[in-house]
């Protein structure tokens, strides 16, 4: 799998913009009746916007007509009264822009909430392999920034631009009623803005692009690094990881300035071709006025509408940029829910109620990647109520045998069997939970101690969880905090050892009536004494149900029913321990090797 920095140094072009946009406007049209709404208050905007100039041109006559006559004898009340409607015109222009700039803010950060809450519900329904597959840190980023980005231009570009474009039309339509041979004499900044415009977009938007991807990876190397940053600080290698993320950070920014920097030559460059246009209407409007052919009402009204009619063109090119940047955001969002899901229950997949915990594989096989088997031709069967140990040297696959029972995945040959039923045959939800679970990976989140106990059973009382505490050894501990069973446990149990948070999670599992569990190294984070009295616990836990027991002390797993040691992906040997001691094989040398 590439680093954070290769992910970010990436170059791909987007794969299809048209389609994020369609994406992104079926999100729109939820609130399609507010949006038109606000089109028709924009339109109103634009149209006093355009009468404005009209107003003024009508003023300046009115001015120019008067000091033709003679001195004194301009009509100050025409002056005045001209004025006055394009001050009008103006006022209410600015408060419907206002009240649509607003109202497009709201639903912005709406569109949002409901993108942001189906990329959250997607990845629920996510296999577990996609997260093994992808850095949390790029996931995160694709949540909060790239949907950020994409509100932001849901906000403040979608309506601009469409009345940008009412501005333009309606500009030139009065232009052309003004003076057709000053339009011609600007005519030529038009095709010039759309090609200028169509040629940076193509060069922007692989830039944008590689810019959220840059950032996924930063954020990916933060988050990584700032949960390890006790190992960092224990091996003194806080300036190797600043080297790495100053290269990561280097790469974000040179994506940033690469983006931003194409992007910023569109404005002024517009800018500069509208100028030009402006040199030759002045020109040109000179030459007709000599000529008598127009009037300084004319030029006046004519100037104005030439700057509003090359305004929008500037502002257009730069909601392009953010408008690209925009769609390469929202493509990572959509290809995020574009992933494939959790296979869907089988036709006829049965709820399953109750668990005799009879499990069974055979023959199975599985890969995490194509063409790279990591475990070969496994059988195994557990009967109610026994107890299955897989040992084995790291890496050997034992924990792969636990992603294949709780449907993390599925085999690529073979099946697994629950109740004389296949795998596939229960409904994915009710298979598992049918299992609870105990992990060397402990997981709690911010929330009382009470509310982790009691994660796995809705309605759980206090008085169960705290029987499953007492079981689980953790209830003493528990009472000396100051708040007992309401104390909040900070984010990933900051403010808990090790030790404790694994015992909060023993006794969730306690709480979780199953027919079936599993143990992956459960006892590892505590000390040798707490151990002991933890595996009595665990012994009350597994009575009557059927276990799988993960376990690199060997001592832990000698009443076993059976025990499968896996190596390299093959069950090498299988038996009891007093079998497999007999035997003085491969278990004999592991059993052997941890009391030398």
């Amino acid at each position: 799998m590439p680093g954070p920095g290769d992910r970010g140094g990436e170059k791909a072009k987007p794969k299809d913009a048209r389609g994020a946009l369609r994406r992104i406007v079926r999100y729109l049209m939820e609130y399609r009746w507010l949006i038109a709404l606000f089109l028709l208050c924009a339109f109103a905007s634009n149209i006093g916007n355009l009468l404005g100039p009209r107003f003024a041109g009508k003023a300046i006559g009115a001015a120019e007509a008067g000091f033709k006559l003679g001195p004194g004898c301009v009509d100050m009340d025409a002056v005045v009264h001209y004025a006055l409607l394009m001050l009008g015109a103006y006022v209410v222009s600015n408060v419907l822009t206002f009240l649509v700039n607003f109202g497009m803010v709201r639903v912005g950060r709406r569109v949002a909430e409901n993108l942001r809450r189906d990329v959250f519900d997607k990845l629920m329904r996510l296999p577990v392999g996609y997260f093994d597959r992808n850095p949390a840190g790029d996931i995160i980023s694709r949540v909060s920034y790239d949907i950020d980005v994409v509100s932001m231009s849901l906000s403040t570009d979608v309506i601009q631009i469409l009345t940008s474009v009412v501005t333009v039309a309606g500009s030139f339509v009065m232009m052309c009623t003004i003076s057709l041979p000053l339009v011609l004499c600007m005519v030529f900044t038009i095709p010039a803005s759309i090609l200028f415009t169509r040629y940076t977009g193509r060069k922007l938007r692989p830039l944008y692009a590689r810019r959220s991807r840059a950032y996924g990876a930063m954020n990916g190397f933060t988050e990584e690094m700032f949960t390890g940053q006790k190992t960092v600080l224990a091996y003194a290698q806080e300036d190797t990881v600043c080297e790495k993320f100053s290269g990561i950070n280097r790469n974000a920014a040179e994506a940033y300035r690469d983006a931003d920097g194409a992007g910023m030559t569109m404005g002024p460059t517009i800018g500069m071709i509208s100028n030009f246009g402006l040199a030759a209407i002045g020109m040109g409007g000179a030459i007709l006025y000599l000529l008598r052919i127009v009037g300084l009402e004319q030029i006046s009204s004519f100037v104005l509408y030439s700057r509003k009619f090359s305004g929008p063109i500037n502002e257009i090119s730069n909601i392009v940029n953010e408008i690209y940047s925009a769609l390469a955001a929202a493509e990572r969002v959509f290809e995020l829910l574009d992933q494939p899901e959790e296979a869907a229950d089988s036709p006829g997949a049965l709820e399953k109620t109750e668990s005799e915990g009879h499990v069974e594989a055979r023959h199975v096989s599985f890969g995490y990647t194509q063409g790279k088997t990591v475990l070969h031709d496994l059988n195994l069967e557990a009967k109610p109520g026994q107890t299955v140990a897989i040992v084995g040297p790291t890496g050997a696959g034992k924990t792969t045998v636990i992603n294949l029972l709780m449907r993390f995945y599925d085999p690529d040959e073979g099946a697994i069997y629950v109740d004389g039923r296949e795998n596939r045959g229960w409904t994915l939800e009710s298979l598992r939970r049918s299992y609870a679970m105990v992990l060397q990976d402990t997981w709690v989140f911010r929330g009382t101690i009470f509310d982790n106990i009691a994660y796995g059973k809705s309605g759980a009382t206090m008085e169960e969880v705290v029987a499953a505490a007492k079981a689980a050894r953790i209830h003493n501990y528990i009472l000396t905090l100051p708040q007992g069973y309401n104390t909040v446990i900070r984010e990933d149990g900051g403010n808990i050892s090790k030790g404790q948070k694994q015992l909060l999670t023993i006794a969730r599992a306690m709480l979780y009536d199953t027919g079936m569990l599993i143990l992956d190294e459960a006892t590892s984070n505590v000390d040798t004494n707490t151990e002991r009295q933890v595996q009595k616990a665990i012994r009350n836990l597994m009575a009557g149900k059927t276990s799988f027991v993960i376990a690199h002390r060997l001592s832990t797993i000698q009443n076993a029913d059976n025990i499968l040691v896996v190596d390299h992906g093959d069950v090498v040997e299988q038996g009891n321990h007093a079998f497999l001691m007999a035997r003085k094989g491969f278990y004999y040398r592991l059993y052997a090797s941890q009391f030398e």
